[in-house]
This record gives structure tokens, C-alpha cells and sequence, in this order.
């Protein structure tokens, strides 16, 4: 970086005090910003894949290393030796080969017979190794030389700058010139992970062969707060900190490594001076260590942390963990879709954060939801608006919220991924400076806008609003590296419309087996009757009107019918009016609009679950998620005939009846509850569709495609032949999906 090479141009210039005054005003102005990720980074304890754990069976690994940077640090190298032979450690002293001071053969030998390690730090110490390519190339043949000298096996650059890809030029089994997370370093992209990984030369096979024939290193980050930062930096006055991540560390069987400058130890018999702190908190540590996980930890040397790694038969590899953010317009408790993103990131261990709506004043603003950091940046307390105007009000606000929200904290620590889900499409604007400056965008379809609008608000597709809707749809899809759509028949038509072939993949919304759960089904107690049950939006689409009207057909059968609607939505209140008009008010009852696991235990104890859509308006090409959660479940299901559900479904699974008719309605529902055995047998039929297109087996699809557009590698799929390069034209579609003995004729 630029500031780098200024500040270590004059470095050499400016007097030592200076410049310990000018770091700790920047460390505390980092640790302002950094507060949330530092000392810990959630999700760098997800160890890699394939990893064994350590040898014997040890909890964790404890590593010890020490730069030495000048000769006040050479001359306590012998003192620090000391103490740790008497608690029974042993360590690594890095040297660095052309500085102020001479490394006699000597110290060198003495080190090596007590069972210590030696290894080299930097060349110059001055900043300046990695400036350019050339010069490196010319500085690493000195390494070399020294490593070969000191019989050396292990490099770690000053300051932490480093160049990874350089380094393959030293002959070194391993570097130690990363870290966790560390925002007071020069360079402060960590590694995100506190495991060693191993280094793959280019061209080299990685992880195939033996360790003879593998090229490259181990990486060693450390993982403990550098001392120079803990006591001379932030100016504290114990090691709990270090203790505290210790614990963690160990808790997630990790690797801590500590890096402990001789330079800056103050022994009992020295003055007290501003750049050196008691060496009796470094005692500490080891004591901590030696007693309360005595038997638990290994304690090897870096070389034999580097060898073990090596000899692995799959070496592991490094995995920053991604920062992640999801923007939409809605509650994210009672989004499954969201939620399931969401979700399978943070489980494979990236940050994830969620930008949403707060849906009433007794929820946090700001919150961690299972891992889940979420922001809940615009208030929205009712669903229930008929015209257009309160929406946009509300959606420009979510927007302006949101995009100063994404500014600030890429500019804080850049996001690698934003999924922005519509409705509107233009949410998308938000995240127009991540993407400016690296990040990656999907925006998430979920409802066709210029049809859903019309439909909603009873505008037509001649209308100026139809056709300035469409012109935003094109220019927000300019704004997106991946366009995902929630079904296969809206495909065709928004690529034609925005030019983004080759740009789209299909997801609909799957099913989660971990929320809509086989085992919350169970038998109704008491002697009531059956219980019909909706969930979602009440929009005039969604025709709930038919299936309220039905309702009094339905009790002439079965008298004590109830029919529960779970939801919230501008034709709450007519529906509520019409419900009161037919008599039905005690047999139709309205809820609020619930979380999703909450929403699968109340839909689970129903009888028939009912999705009344029209096939006349947006309803007839709009994927009703709660058909598949009914299947889950095991809850029959009544479905009018749409395209979109003729499309994904046939009779072998659902009870169809054509769209707005009421007494066929009626007919199916009184055919479901009395034909049991017909009922049973398409309850299982139902239940195997909906775990062979569930999200437990299409999440690898959606992982596949973040890592493609964050440029790593694509993850294996030991249960798929699909290529990555397909991924565009089938991840979503039941026809590519996992057969199953139901409905083979109709995927």
C-alpha cells in the first residue's frame, strides 16, 4: 500500500515517542471501528475442511514465537530462554539476518540444544521486502542463504506485510506472517481462520501426492493479540485478553500462537520505560496455560506444527471467512427465504448481516439472530396500505437507510458479497458503492415487480406505471453481477426484458426440513373439527375471498370447520368484513403474521392446508412457498389450478380445483378429510417431493454460485455431476432436481 511505503520511508526520521504516540491514537481509533471483530472473529474458529485435529487427541495446539527486532531484544534472548525452560515451554526465536545486530553462532547453538527453534525475520527490517517483484526475487536469494546458514525452516516478514505468492521463492516449510484478524496492522486483511493452511505453489497439485511431491508451505497465523499492541499500544495493564482468547481458542480446538518481542519484555531487575511491559505478564500466559490445560493442549515448535500440517494426506486449505450482508424491504423473522441464505453462510462460517425492516416497536434494532447479525434500519408497523404512496415512502426511506448504512461499513471493512432481494428491484442502488469498489451483488427476485405492482394496486400493463416499472427493472439489473429468480416460468420473460442472459439462475423458494420438520406433526386433541390453514401474504391474489366463501359449504359436512389465516396485508380488513358478513367470524379467524418456525407449529396440528390463488391475475405465475412447507409437514393440501403450480406439482400430490370456483373448492376439501386412505397415500408422496427439493439439498447449488462470483474455488459435489458452468440453467428448476417415485411425469 501507498501509506505503507511513505510511513516506512520516514519512519527512520521521526523520534521513537512520536511515533508511539501516533500509533496509539490510531489503535484507538481502530478499535472504535474494529470493536465487533477483534480480538475475535466470529466464524474464523470453523476449522477447514478435512481437518483431523492435532495429534494424540489434544484439545488445542499452543505455539510460541519470538521476532527479535534489535539488540535489546538480543540481549534478553537468553533470560526469555530461560523462563520458558523453567515452566516447561519451548519456542521459536525469529532473527532478523541484515539489522543492527549480529546473531552469533553461538546464542544460535544454545538455543538448538535446549530444544528451541531459530528462524528468520524479514531481511532489512525496514518496510520495504515486498515493494516490487525484482527486488524481492533478489532479496529472497539472501534468505536463502541464511536459511540454509542457520539451518531454518521458517520466515516471517517484519510488520506483517507479506506477499503469500512471493514467498514460494524461499525455501521455507513454513511462514508466519498472517494472522486471524489483527486491524492495527499495517496490512490488516487477515487470514480469518485460527488453523494453520497450507500454501500451494502455482501449478502445483495442492493436495494430491505424498509430501515429498507437494510444492509450498504452511501459513502459521497467529491468533493471540501481538504484545506490542496489547500492552504498548491499547496500554493494558494484565493479559486477560490474551487469556480470554485463549479459552476460545482452545474451546474450538485451534491453534494459538503468540508472537512476544524480547524487546519490549521488561524484566523484574530493569527500569520502567513506555516501550517495554513486566515480563510477568507473558508469565502469566504460560502459567495459565500449564495449569488449567495440563494434559489438553500440544505444545510444538512452529517447525512441527509445519511438518504435521504437510504430512496430512489433505493438507488444509484457506478459507477467509466471507462478509456477507442481505438487504430486503421485509421482517427478516417471517422471510424464509432470507433466513435460509442467510443461514447456510453463517454455517459454513462466514459474517453474515441482514439489513431489514423492524415490524414493531418491542424489537431490537440491532440483534443477532442464530449468528445472524441483523439490522433493522426503517420502522414498518402495518402491512395494510391499499395505495401506492405509503409503500414508496416507506421503500425510498429503507433505501437512502440502507445504501449511507452499506457505504459506511464497506468503508469500514468491505463486504465481499451483498444479496439484495426485491420487492422493489431498485434496492439493488444500495449497493452501488460496494460494487464500485470490489464487492460482488445478486439481486434476488422474488416478485416480478411491474406484474406484482399492477396486480396489487389494480394498475394495468398499458398504464405509465407498468412500463416506467419495467424501464427500472432493466436499469437494476445493470446493477447486479447475478440476478436470481425465484421460478422458472418469470426466466424467459425478465431476460428478455433486461438483456441478462447468461446472468440468471432459478432458486425457488425451498423448502427448510430443519424448520418444517416431519416429527411437529401430531394428532389433534379434543374432539373439534377440522381445521383448515393459511399462512403468508394477504394480498388480493392470494384469493383467500374463495376460501372464506366456501367455508359454510364445508359445515354443512363438518359442522365445527374452523378456518385459520396466519398473515398481514392490505385485504386483511375486507377479508375480516366479509368473514363478519357470511356469519363466519367465530369460524374464520385472522393472526398476525408470525416467525417461520412458529408459523410450522401451528400449520402442523391443521388438517388441510389451503392456497386459494387466482389464476387471472399476478397469483397465476407466482410460486406459493407454502405448498412445499404443507408437503413438509404432512398436512394435505387444497391448491387451485395456476400455471406456475401445474408447472411444479400434479394430482399425485396436491388436490387441485380450478381457480375460483367455490364449490369446487368445498368438493376437495370435504374429499381430502373424508378419502383417508387417498389423502394418506398422497401425504407420502408429498412428503418424499418435498426432501428431494428441499434446501438441505439445494443449498451446495447457491454456495456454488457465491464462490464463483467471489472468485474462489467451487466447492465438491460428491452428490451432483452438474458443472458449475450449468448452474445458471437448472439450479432451480424441479426438472434438474433428484428424482423421486412421485409425480415422475410432471417435475
Amino acid at each position: 500500500m501507498f501509506r505503507n511505503r511513505i510511513w516506512y520511508t520516514l519512519k527512520p526520521f521521526l523520534p521513537r515517542s512520536l511515533r508511539l504516540h501516533l500509533r496509539r491514537a490510531y489503535a484507538r481509533r481502530q478499535l472504535r471501528r474494529y470493536g465487533d471483530i477483534w480480538p475475535i472473529l466470529q466464524g474464523s474458529e470453523k476449522p477447514p475442511e478435512g481437518w483431523p485435529g492435532w495429534p494424540d487427541g489434544r484439545q488445542f495446539a499452543f505455539v510460541l514465537t519470538h521476532d527479535v527486532e534489535g539488540f535489546d531484544g538480543l540481549g534478553r534472548c537468553r533470560r526469555l530462554m530461560e523462563l520458558e525452560l523453567e515452566l516447561g515451554f519451548r519456542s521459536s526465536f525469529n532473527f532478523i539476518p541484515e539489522g543492527e545486530y549480529h546473531l552469533s553462532p553461538m546464542l544460535r547453538d544454545q538455543l538448538d540444544r535446549h530444544g528451541f527453534e531459530v528462524g528468520v525475520h524479514d531481511l532489512h527490517h525496514d518496510g520495504h521486502l515486498f515493494d516490487n517483484r525484482e527486488a524481492f526475487h533478489r532479496h529472497a536469494a539472501k534468505i536463502n542463504r541464511y536459511l540454509r546458514e542457520w539451518r531454518a525452516v521458517g520466515f516471517r516478514a517484519g510488520f506483517m506485510l507479506r506477499r503469500l505468492d512471493w514467498l514460494h521463492d524461499l525455501d521455507i516449510e513454513y511462514d508466519a506472517s498472517t494472522f486471524d484478524t489483527d486491524p492495527f496492522e499495517p496490512m490488516p486483511d487477515g487470514a480469518g481462520m485460527i488453523f494453520p493452511f497450507w500454501v500451494p505453489a502455482p501449478g502445483s497439485a495442492g493436495d494430491a501426492g505424498g509430501a515429498a511431491r507437494r510444492g509450498g508451505f504452511v501459513e502459521l497465523p497467529y491468533t493471540l493479540v501481538q504484545d506490542s499492541t496489547l500492552f504498548l499500544l491499547l496500554e493494558k495493564n494484565s493479559p486477560e485478553l490474551w487469556l480470554r482468547k485463549l479459552d476460545w481458542i482452545a474451546q474450538h480446538g485451534g491453534m494459538a500462537l503468540v508472537n512476544v518481542h524480547p524487546d519490549y519484555l521488561r524484566f523484574s531487575d530493569e527500569p520502567e520505560e513506555p516501550f517495554t511491559f513486566p515480563v510477568e505478564h507473558y508469565r502469566q500466559l504460560l502459567q495459565y496455560v500449564a495449569e488449567r490445560y495440563a494434559g489438553r493442549y500440544w505444545h510444538p515448535l512452529p517447525r512441527d506444527v509445519a511438518r504435521f500440517v504437510r504430512n496430512l494426506p489433505r493438507p488444509p486449505a484457506h478459507r477467509r471467512p466471507r462478509r456477507v450482508a442481505m438487504v430486503a424491504h421485509s421482517d427478516y423473522n417471517s422471510d424464509t427465504r432470507v433466513i435460509n441464505y442467510a443461514r447456510v453462510l453463517r454455517d459454513r462460517g462466514d459474517n453474515v448481516e441482514v439489513v431489514a425492516l423492524r415490524p414493531s416497536p418491542d424489537v431490537l434494532r440491532h440483534d443477532t439472530v442464530n449468528g445472524v447479525r441483523v439490522c433493522r434500519l426503517h420502522d414498518r408497523f402495518s402491512n395494510k396500505s391499499k395505495g401506492p404512496l405509503p409503500l414508496i415512502r416507506s421503500v425510498f426511506a429503507f433505501l437512502c437507510k440502507a445504501t449511507a448504512y452499506l457505504l459506511r461499513e464497506h468503508r469500514r471493512r468491505p463486504y465481499d458479497l451483498i444479496h439484495v432481494h426485491n420487492v422493489p428491484d431498485f434496492l439493488v442502488l444500495a449497493a452501488l458503492y460496494p460494487r464500485l469498489r470490489g464487492a460482488r451483488v445478486i439481486l434476488d427476485i422474488h416478485d416480478i415487480l411491474p406484474e406484482f405492482f399492477c396486480s396489487r394496486f389494480g394498475r394495468s400493463q398499458s398504464s405509465l406505471w407498468f412500463h416506467l416499472l419495467v424501464l427500472t427493472e432493466r436499469l437494476s439489473a445493470r446493477c447486479a453481477d447475478h440476478i436470481i429468480i425465484s421460478n422458472d416460468l418469470w426466466r424467459p420473460l425478465y431476460e428478455q426484458r433486461t438483456g441478462t442472459n447468461g446472468r440468471c439462475s432459478v432458486f425457488i423458494n425451498y423448502v427448510d426440513l430443519d424448520v418444517f420438520r416431519t416429527d411437529l406433526r401430531v394428532a389433534r386433541k379434543g374432539s373439534g373439527g377440522p381445521v383448515l390453514v393459511f399462512p403468508g401474504g394477504l394480498q388480493e391474489h392470494q384469493g383467500l375471498d374463495v376460501a372464506i366463501r366456501a367455508m359454510p359449504l364445508i359445515r354443512r359436512r363438518f359442522p365445527a370447520a374452523e378456518f385459520h389465516i396466519y398473515g398481514d396485508g392490505p385485504m386483511r380488513e375486507p377479508w375480516e368484513a366479509l368473514a363478519w358478513s357470511l356469519g363466519l367470524d367465530r369460524v374464520v379467524k385472522f393472526h398476525p403474521l408470525l416467525p417461520a418456525r412458529e408459523v410450522a407449529k401451528r400449520v402442523a396440528s391443521a388438517d388441510v392446508g389451503i392456497v386459494p390463488k387466482r389464476a387471472d391475475s399476478f397469483g397465476n405465475e407466482a410460486y406459493s412457498t407454502k405448498i412445499i412447507e404443507f408437503m413438509a409437514l404432512g398436512v394435505p393440501v387444497v391448491v387451485s389450478e395456476t400455471r406456475i403450480d401445474r408447472h411444479y406439482f400434479d394430482d399425485s400430490l396436491v388436490r387441485f380445483f380450478p381457480s375460483g370456483d367455490v364449490d369446487a373448492l368445498a368438493r376437495a376439501v370435504i374429499e381430502v378429510l373424508e378419502d383417508v386412505e387417498g389423502t394418506r397415500r398422497r401425504v407420502e408422496r408429498a412428503q418424499a417431493y418435498a426432501r428431494a427439493h428441499s434446501w438441505q439439498v439445494r443449498k451446495a447449488d447457491y454456495l456454488a454460485l457465491v464462490e464463483r462470483l467471489c472468485g474462489g474455488q467451487v466447492p465438491n459435489r460428491p452428490d451432483s455431476e452438474t458443472p458449475l458452468d450449468a448452474l445458471p440453467t437448472d439450479t432451480g428448476s424441479t426438472k434438474a432436481a433428484p428424482s423421486v417415485p412421485v409425480a415422475s411425469e410432471k417435475k
